[in-house]
This record gives structure tokens, sequence and C-alpha cells, in this order.
């Protein structure tokens, strides 16, 4: 008999490789061999044990086979359900492959089946392949074996939505037989993953969902999700680096295990000259004192002795002595060749001086189970094994320090973060293990897609009506235009600050804008001249001019808008006019009112400049060398606020003033101003004016919401009013919607911050809705592109992109709000301390609970939706047991702390708590021992399900940031559902895109700025492709999108 064919070299690997055998195996199956049995069998080579090395091949022969052929224990994903595989000799069943009694074909007539397993089967190290017989015609005709693609299970990798660093779950199994349908598999991946609904798609890694299993391919990778949203990410990431599939099907987390071992060199990240055994980077941690560690690149090629590495290590730890060096789990390293080789996946490791195993933390010890052996005994415990391709752990070129003497090329620690704010110094823990930090700047930029609402609160005369036909206005910093017809919005977004006023040119293709004051050099308070239709600034001046703003601006009439007017918003209140084309300065002057209203041209002369404020109504007349004329109409003591200016055709002056008249004043043959007519128009004020081509007059009351006509004609006779509702609001500004036609069609701004249309013969429809007072609820939809807010003025309202979907008046003040993690319910937190639940699909209000009596500054639900937490004012925690719909709610429990509480996240594992307090300092709770945590460090280590707490070590790079203008406080943060950006929002309005983790003051942003004060709170959307921002104190609501740089 010829000997055996010698073992394989990759007896131990995961499966045999059968479609490399192909040709053989199709002889073994088929029953095919040498008729004289002389030859060498076409079976495949046999499988081997570790134990088989040490026996003769011919000692095997004889011996039994094992019952079943099973991949190596380590393979855990493999579906080992099947039946056991038998080896037979004889038959057309002959080969290694399972057969049952339903599909087992019947022998062929005179074909014998006999069974060469003995009674010492356990101790059979390999399997004997069948002698040789001439093929039978019979067994040619009745085989169902000769299709190996019917066999062959296939092996696909899973990656969790969304999630870049999942290390993926891998499959193997045949469709059809092992699983038998795509909702079978999903089943499966429900219990392997852990996704907030379990599986329910699969995608490619270009997002086209599979329907079907036989859609999915051998050796491709897939995305599942609980959603029918995909999510696009660089699946397959692992601590920077991407590994390559094999045959070229794009990239997984690893490759089969014989190529990983044999075919791909591991990369190198610029380490030319370095052999792969010959450094790697680990992570040591001092034994007594863990918040002692450090990253260091280790020569494993050193003559030095190990004991001399270890001591010189316990060096770098502040150690003195180190003799012993410890794995997580306890093991002790003695050698180079473990680090090498049994502990290759392993990057932490304890340095002690070997009187005690590893100390751990209380928190890490309360989850384990108690380390209570000596070293001694930790040598009896199971030794760690490589399950998968040894990580990539070289520095770059660049880190490295040449040293032919020292073991030690370079120390890379990472210390706790030390920040301070506002006067006090605090400090972050770094976890044992995060993605790296990458400080250059994110590769999207945020772009304006669209601003909701109107400011119609506290300004005046801020609303036209361009060429063609777009609503200009504008809220924080941004002037839109908005498009009814088309249904889009354009933004011009150079200004820095806040806008104040604004006037439209004469020839209404271009616009005067003026802003607030800032705090920085680049924010000062200016004017800007732009065009409509391109949107680029024309001209810029006045700065350093303006010390707290720009109150007023308007164009010139009678020149074409060669002037432009200025009222300085301090405390002079400085009149200023300015060729604006060459930016020169024609004159100046303190008008020296405190509250000024608003300031015009006359129509008829472009040296006569009007002013009006509070009991002031004064005319300038401009001389040539400069200097101004002043005559005051008005004059302190009167109370009474010119709130509006317009002009009949004449010339006239027409005013409105808070006691609700309409004053027209007249010059007489002197030169001299007089008060021609007076009447009473409106209740307790007069908000504004508009003069029609055909004279008719429009005004507007603030307290009676009403809208009144009156001909100029015919001596201001009353034609007719109308009134709006008081959910609208009162009147602020006054448009025609097609300026010179005379179809009474009206544009009115009211001071809830809405835009409506209409006429004084037909209802008024709401095209702009806007919350009236402080924002400061922001809530994204967990699987939907829909949002909430709820603000100061009782309102809460959903958002789908553009549109508002449905608003609800609830009874109190709310300040914070969240989504549950099945999107059906929305929760509330208000100022008087109640907890309102709405039905997020209609708006109705479900329940309302009492919590306490202090504001509910933050609320939020755990991962899996059966639990609420409600971080109060009074510094308490309060804890809600919540149904599976989320309308269900019964009060748990209460942690009590002592200072106010403004965030909070939830842990991964719904076990505790981070909060930022009012001072800024990072308080942790546990859950289920009902206290705070006192040990920052321990807490280092938990995973976080969100990261809206505007504080800690993985974005401490957000705060102290070197490249910022002047010192920031973060507001609010909030990390994208990739976890690979953060967006951070300051106390002066800047909105700044981080990648991350953040964790170095170097780290590069994008930025911009369209707020002056606080942003109240910024939230990624699901998808991470938009970005919503609430203004706090100026309500303004803005939805940005992420492009692609």
């Amino acid at each position: 008999m010829l000997p055996l064919p010698a073992p394989s070299p990759h007896s131990n690997s995961q499966m045999q490789d059968f479609d490399q055998n192909e040709d053989e195996l199709q002889g073994v199956i088929g029953g095919a061999g040498v008729s004289n049995g002389l030859e060498k069998s076409a079976s495949p080579t046999p499988r081997h044990d570790k134990a088989a090395n040490s026996h003769s091949a011919s000692d095997t022969v004889g011996k039994t086979t094992p019952k079943s052929v099973k991949p190596d224990s380590d393979d855990e994903d493999y579906e080992d359900d099947r039946a056991p595989v038998r080896a037979v000799n004889g038959g057309s069943g002959g080969g290694f492959w399972r057969q049952t009694a339903a599909t087992r074909p019947s022998s062929p007539v005179g074909g014998t089946s006999v069974n060469v397993m003995g009674d010492n089967a356990s101790d059979a190290s390999s399997m004997v392949p069948p002698p040789p017989r001439p093929k039978s015609k019979v067994e040619i005709a009745t085989s169902r074996y000769g299709n190996l693609s019917y066999w062959r299970a296939i092996r696909v990798v899973f990656y969790k939505n969304g999630d870049p660093f999942f290390p993926g779950v891998e499959f193997r199994f045949k469709p059809g037989r092992d699983i038998g349908s795509l909702e079978a598999l999903l089943d499966k991946l429900s219990l392997r993953m852990d996704l907030p609904r379990g599986a329910r798609y699969i995608f490619s890694m270009d997002g086209d969902r599979k329907f079907r299993l036989e859609e999915l391919e051998d050796g491709a990778s897939y995305v599942v999700s609980s959603y029918k949203t995909f999510k696009p990410a660089s699946y397959g990431k692992k601590n920077g680096i991407w590994y390559a599939a094999p045959g070229g099907q794009g990239w997984s987390k690893a490759t089969s295990r014989k190529a990983s071992i044999t075919d791909i060199e591991p990369p190198t990240a610029g380490t030319s000259g370095i052999k792969p055994s010959s450094g790697r980077v680990i992570r040591i941690i001092n034994n007594m004192d863990h918040t002692i560690q450090c990253r260091v690149l280790l020569n494993l090629r050193t003559t030095q002795p190990f004991e001399e590495v270890v001591e010189d290590l316990g060096q770098v730890l502040k150690i003195t002595g180190a003799k012993k060096m410890y794995t997580v789990s306890g093991q002790e390293v003695r050698s180079f060749s473990q680090l090498r080789n049994e502990f290759a996946d392993v990057d932490t490791f304890y340095i002690g001086t070997g009187v005690n195993a590893v100390v751990m933390s209380p928190r890490r010890a309360r989850s384990r189970i108690a380390q209570t052996a000596l070293v001694e005994d930790m040598s009896k415990q199971r030794r760690a094994r490589s399950k998968s391709r040894p990580r990539a752990l070289y520095a770059p070129e660049s880190e490295i320090i040449r040293s032919n003497d020292y073991t030690l090329l370079e120390v890379l620690k990472e210390e706790p973060a030390r920040i301070t704010i506002r006067g006090l110094r605090r400090t972050f823990y770094p976890p044992i293990h995060h993605a790296p930090a990458d400080n250059t700047p994110p590769d999207r930029k945020m772009q304006l897609e669209w601003v909701y609402g109107y400011r119609g609160t506290d300004s005046r005369k801020n609303m036209w009506v361009l060429p063609t036909g777009e609503l200009l206005y504008y809220v924080a910093a941004i002037a839109i235009m908005y498009d009814r017809d088309e249904e889009t919005q354009r933004h011009y977004s150079d200004h820095t600050e806040d806008i104040m006023c604004m006037d439209l040119h004469p020839s209404r293709e271009m616009v005067a804008s003026g802003q607030r004051a800032g705090r920085s050099r680049k924010t000062q308070a200016h004017i800007r001249i732009w065009s409509t239709e391109t949107l680029q600034t024309l001209y810029v001046f006045g700065m350093g001019e303006f010390e707290g703003g720009v109150s007023a601006v308007a164009f010139s009439q009678l020149n074409g808008g060669s002037y432009v007017m200025a009222v300085d918003a301090g405390r002079e209140s400085i009149l200023s006019v300015w060729q604006w084309q060459w930016g020169h300065l024609l004159g100046k002057v303190a008008t020296l009112q405190e509250e000024l209203t608003g300031a015009a041209f006359h129509p008829l002369d472009d040296n006569l400049l009007i002013t009006h404020g509070k009991g002031h109504l004064t005319f300038w007349n401009r001389r040539k060398d400069g200097f101004f004329e002043r005559t005051d109409i008005i004059k302190p003591p009167s109370r009474t606020v010119i709130t509006s200016l317009q002009f009949e055709q004449d010339g006239d002056v027409i005013t409105a003033d808070s006691d609700g008249f309409i004053t027209v004043y007249s010059v007489d043959s002197d030169g001299a101003y007089f008060v021609r007519m007076e009447y009473e128009a409106h209740n307790k004020g007069v908000s504004s004016l508009i003069m029609l081509s055909e004279g008719t007059l429009l005004s507007g009351g603030e307290k009676d919401r009403r809208i009144a006509a009156w001909d100029s004609l015919q001596n201001y006779k009353r034609i007719t009013d109308t009134k709006l509702p008081e959910s609208a609001g009162g009147i602020r500004s006054i448009y025609p919607q097609r300026p010179g036609r005379n179809d009474g069609n009206i544009y009115v701004g009211t001071t809830k911050n809405n835009i409506l249309e209409g006429s004084m013969q037909r209802r008024f429809n709401q095209i702009v809705f806007g919350h009236s007072r402080q924002l400061w609820g922001l809530a994204v939809h967990p699987d939907d592109e829909v949002f909430a807010t709820a603000g100061h003025d009782k309102i809460i309202a959903l958002w789908r992109k553009h549109k508002l979907i449905w608003t609800t008046h609830v009874g109190y003040e709310c300040i914070s709000l969240t989504f549950h993690p099945f999107g059906m319910a929305l929760a509330a937190g208000s100022t008087e301390g109640h907890l309102l639940i709405i039905n997020a699909e209609t708006g109705t209000s479900v329940v309302t609970v009492r919590v306490c009596g202090s504001p509910l500054n933050s609320v939020g639900y755990n991962p899996s939706g059966d639990l609420i937490a409600i971080a109060s004012q009074n510094g308490s925690i309060y804890l809600f047991r919540v149904s599976r719909d989320g309308f269900s709610y019964k009060k748990s429990n209460k942690i009590r702390g002592s200072q106010p509480l403004m965030q909070l996240d939830w842990s991964s594992d719904s076990n505790y708590l981070q909060t930022v307090t009012a001072d800024y300092d990072l308080a942790f709770w546990d859950i289920k021992s009902l206290s705070p945590e006192k040990s920052p460090i321990a807490m280092k280590d938990v995973k976080w399900h969100t990261h809206n707490s505007c504080v800690g070590y993985l974005i401490s790079g957000v705060w102290s940031n070197r490249f910022y203008p002047m010192t920031s406080i973060i507001s609010t943060t909030n990390r994208s559902a990739a976890h690979d950006l953060l967006i951070a929002g300051d106390m002066d309005g800047y909105l700044r895109l981080f990648r991350y983790p953040c964790i170095s003051p170097k780290a590069e942003y994008q930025e911009e700025k369209v707020y002056s004060g606080q942003i109240a709170c910024v939230r990624f959307l699901f998808n991470d492709r938009n970005i919503v921002t609430v203004g706090g104190t100026d309500a303004g609501l803005i939805l940005w999108e992420l492009l692609e740089e």
C-alpha cells in the first residue's frame, strides 16, 4: 500500500478549502479510482489534528475516523447544527458529506457500504480515504453529489448600520439547507447583533437592499439594520485600518484565516524596513495606580533580556523594581514569544512588582469575576489564543526614534485631559480603548438648507418683496429670500452677527443690511451692500465706526440710492451719511436719543433726514459743509413712541405712534412743519404703516391685531378693516405681494414670528411659522428625517425637512425634549417641573406628570426605551418606568444631587448616566445602586449611547482649541450616528464641526456663525446628512446640510 499523503500545513484552519481540490473531490464523490489499486488515490488530502503529527502515515491505516468534521472551535459563527459527516467506503455515497435517510440515494447493485470507524473513534487523528474502485455507470447516473455548488457553504460578513467600528459578524451557511429564507437569517442576526429593533433589513455595502437569500454572494460583506434607511459609513474599520477582503471584493474586517496568514502582508503604516514581528505598540498601565498609563512602541527583536525590558517599562510608569507583566485578565507574560504569538491580539498590559495579581478598578472588578488568585494560580487559567489576523500596530515613520541600545523607541503618552472652564480646572480621564483621533478638518462642510420663522418680536420694517416675487426678510445673521411658488430659499450669510436693520435699494436689486457688534475684531458692527441676484457682497463700510451696532439704515430716494444713512446703536445714537460706492463719510451728528425706532430720507430731498423713536421725531437738514441743522417736532418729556413713518406723494409726512394715533404733517410757506390732521386708528398702538401705489394707507395694530385701510385722497376715510386670529399675533410689518399693482394682496409679519398672506377681503393664511419666544427644546426622530422643537411660547412643533407637520399648544413653557426610541412618543420637560408626553404622530397630548417643582433641564430615554431619566435644576435625577409604546409612565426612583443639571447621556448598557452641571462638572450616576458615582476613573471606559454632554475626554479638543480667535464656552454638543463627527455650539453663536473623537487642542474644524448669542441645542438628524440648531433667546431655528468637501 502506498503511504498516505502528508498532513496539510494548514490542518488547523477553519474548514477544508474544497474549491482548491475540486478535481480530486469529483473523483471521490463519484467513486472514481485507479482500477488496479496500485496508483495514488484521487481523494482529498485528509485532515490531521495537532496530535496526529506524532503518528506516522502507516499508523493511521485502519484507525477510526471522527464521527463529524467541524470547523475549529474558535469559529463561532459557523452554523454547526448539521448532521454528522460520515466517511464511508464504497457505494455512491462515498465522500466526506452528510447524508440523511430522506436524501441518501440507494447503493447501486453490487455496491456495499462498509463503515471503517472502529471502537476508538475518539482517538482517531485522521480520516482514511476509501480504497479506489472502478467507477460504475449506474453511479454516474444516480449520483447527485457531482455538483459541488449544492454542498459548498458561503461565507458572508455582516456589519451594523451606521457603526463603522463594529468588528463585523461572520456567518458560514448553505442557503436553502442551513438557513431556508432571508427571514430565518434575520432571526439569527438579531440574536448575534445588538440592534434597537432587531435585524430587519440587509443592504449591500453600496446601500442596495437585499430581498432574497439567493442574492447574498460568497465572500461579500453586508450591512444589517433595524430601519429601512441605509447609513453610508466606512464599514470594516478597525483601529483606523481597513482589511481587504480576498478576491478584490472591497474592504472588510478580515480575510479568511488562511489568507490572512500567508497571502497578505500586514499594513506597515509607513514603517519601511521594519519586519512584521519586529515591534508593536502596546498600552501599559501601572498595576497599583491605574491613572498612570501610556503607550509604547516595543522592539520585539531586541537582544535585551525580557526581564530588563519589563524593568524599563516600570520606569516609564514610575515603578521601582518592576518584575511582572500581566494581561487584563491576569495572565502573566514571560517572554517576547508570548507577545508575538499567544497575546498577539492583546494590546493592554499591566506592569507590577509581582507581589499581587492585576488590581482591578472598583467598577471593573464589580463587572468581572473576582480576581483573587495569586500569580502562581494565574498560569493555570486558559491562555488567550489569537483568533484572527494580528493587528497592524506599527507607528508612523515620523514617530519612531531610532535607538540601538534602548528598547522603548518612543513613549506615546495619553494623559488625562485638563481643561480650564471659567477659571476652574477640570480633569477628564481617557478610556483604554477608543477610536484613533484625527486632527484634520472633517471632509464635510455645513451649508444652509432652510431657515425657519421670522424676526418679528424685536425688529421693525423687516419685510420686502423682490422683483422676482421672492419674500425678503431676516433671521439671526441670515437674510432669507423665500420663493413661495417653488418652495425654495436663498440665503445671504456673510454677516458675522445678528442683522439689526435692513433696507431695499430703490432699484429693488440691492440691499443694505447692518449688524450688531460682536466681541472680536471680525465681528465689528458694519453695513454690507449686496446683490439680491448674485448674493455677492458689493461694498462693506463702517468698520470701527459703530459702537454697539446699526439700529437703522436707509437708502436715499431722489438720487437713485447713492446715499446710505445709518444710526449707531451706541449711547449717543450717532447719525451718519455715507456715499456707499466710495465708502466716503459725508457727515455725522449725535442724535442723543436712547430708543430710536427708525430713520428715513425724505423722498423729495436727499439732504433731509428724519429720525423717530421714544419721545422723538426730528428733521435733520444736512448742509454742504457736512453739518446738520436739527428741527424737533416731538421732543422729551413726551412719552409717545413714534413707531412708523410713511410719505404722501406730495411729500407730507405720516407717522404712527404707540397711543394708536396716525398724524399727518405738512410744511408751510416758511418751511415749518405743522400737524395737518390727526386721528385715532387703533387701540393701544400702531406698529406698521405702508402707503400703496393707489393712495391707500394700510395700518396695523400690535395690540388689537387689526389691519385697517384708509383713503388718503378722501381725508383718510376708513375703507375697511380685518382682524388676525390670536394665535397669529399682532401686526409687525405689512408689504404688498405685488408692488405697483392694486390687487389688494399683502404679506403680514407678526409679533409671534409668523408671516401670513391674504387681503382685506379674504382670510389670511400662514406661510411661515416660527416660535415666538425663547427656543431651547430640540429632539430628532430615531429613524426618520423628522425633528421636534419646544419653547417658552408653550408650543411644541414637529417638522419634516422644510415643512411644518403639526403644532400643539401646551400649558407650560418647555425647555427640554426627546423622542422615545421607537419614535411614537415625545417627552418634554417644563420650567415648572412637569413632564409632558405627546403623541408624535398626531401631536395630541397623552399625559402630564408632575415630577418636581424645579425646571427639568434635560430628559432622555435609555436605549431600550423602558426607562426615562429626568435631570432637574434642583440637582436630582428622576427615573420613570415606561411602557413599550411610550405612553404610560410610573415613577421608579430618585437619585439626589446638589448641583443644577443641564445635560445627560445614557450608557449603552443602561446602567449609568453622565450629566453636566451648570458649572460644567461631569457627574456620573449608577442606576442599579441609585447613587452618584464618585470615581471618574472608574467610569472612563463606559460606552455612552449618546454624547450630548458638552464636556468629557473624547470631546476635550473643542475646549481651549488653539485655532479659536478667543476663549470659547461650549454650550451644546452632539455626536453623529456613525461616531465619526462632532458638532459643537458655543455661547457666542459659533457652530463648529469636528471629527470624532476630538481630544487634541490642535483639532481643526469647519466653522459657521449665524447667531449672536448662545446656541441652545444642536443635533444630527438620524442619517447624519443634516444638522439642526436652535438659538435659545432669539428663537432661531436652522437646518444645515452636510456636503462632501
